[in-house]
């Protein structure tokens, strides 16, 4: 199943010339997901050749503009494009009364469904299917600031090639052999599960932290993830700025993807006052080696292990 994220969005508050603000583009075995909706997502899903149409799902993290404001503009979009699917907006609470005040002054009587999911608790799952789950956990911002952790779900094991040809096993014992039964054969030979099958590679996940103030709870929350996209507006130079403004520096970032054992650590959201982004890397590698830095356009996939 595949599992791969694409940058929309690199940038912090201010866009600039190569660097959209936030977004972040999810596929997850055919099922696509948006992170963030800052000013000109859409015209980024174009740039880069995504499937904006089969997004369902929406996760924005707060209410700060750089995270939102092309929101209403894909809204949009997809009414004039005649989009028919309901499109499911996971939000604090306050954002549905936004949506519907542009709408509503605009005239717009949507084509399709638009339904919002408000955020109620810190933790929480926020969407699961047979193949994915996705669960919030709380951030430390000037506003409440959510993190998202997508989960791949385990696969079932795989019955050995070999015993399928030497036995004739029913559908609904394949079943059962999948879920981790012994198998007795019409003769009564017991086949321990472990020796006829094997175990399923272990499932992915990728974890979304923007915006917050750096917080050691986080790595908790994201033990062992496979990828980690953590914001990195600051060098530590700006070590007070970063803390005055609630964001986090390059090795703080390092610092959570330490903590939390992650794969890799993606840095995003670097402010527009840097022009040269090396410093961000060496900051970083130095706490935590595999590290990347997030451009527009970049896709990450994460591999089976």
């Amino acid at each position: 199943m595949s599992f791969s994220i694409t940058v929309l969005g690199s940038g912090a508050a201010t866009p600039t010339i190569g660097r959209n603000p936030s977004g972040i583009f999810v596929n997850i075995g055919n099922n696509y997901f948006l992170i963030d909706c800052g000013e000109g997502t859409q015209m980024q899903l174009r740039r880069f050749n995504l499937k904006a149409q089969r997004i369902n799902h929406v996760f924005i993290s707060h209410l700060h503009g750089d995270h939102f404001f092309g929101l209403v503009g894909l809204i949009s979009t997809f009414h004039l494009t005649g989009r028919k699917e309901t499109l499911h907006i996971h939000s604090d609470p306050q954002l549905q009364e936004i949506i519907a005040l542009q709408l509503k002054h605009t005239q717009t009587q949507l084509v399709y469904p638009l339904e919002f999911h408000p955020f109620s608790q810190p933790h929480e799952t926020l969407f699961e299917n047979e193949q994915v789950t996705v669960k919030s956990f709380p951030l430390v911002h000037k506003i409440t600031s959510t993190g998202f952790l997508f989960s791949e779900k385990q696969k079932p094991r795989k019955i050995k090639k070999d015993f399928i040809q030497h036995e004739e096993v029913s559908i609904k014992d394949i079943k059962r052999i999948k879920a981790g039964e012994d198998y007795v054969s019409p003769q009564g030979r017991v086949y321990l599960n472990r020796d006829i099958t094997i175990a399923a590679p272990p499932p992915r996940q990728f974890a979304y932290c923007s915006d917050t103030r750096f917080d050691e709870k986080i790595a908790d929350y994201i033990k062992n993830v496979n990828l980690l996209y953590h914001e990195a507006s600051f060098l530590d130079d700006e070590l007070d700025t970063a803390k005055e403004k609630f964001h986090s520096t390059a090795s703080q970032a390092a610092t959570i993807a330490a903590k939390a054992k992650a794969d890799q650590l993606l840095l995003g959201h670097f402010s527009a006052r840097y022009k040269d982004l090396n410093g961000f890397m060496k900051e970083a590698s130095k706490v935590f080696p595999n590290t990347v830095l997030a451009e527009d356009g970049l896709t990450i996939t994460i591999p089976l292990k």
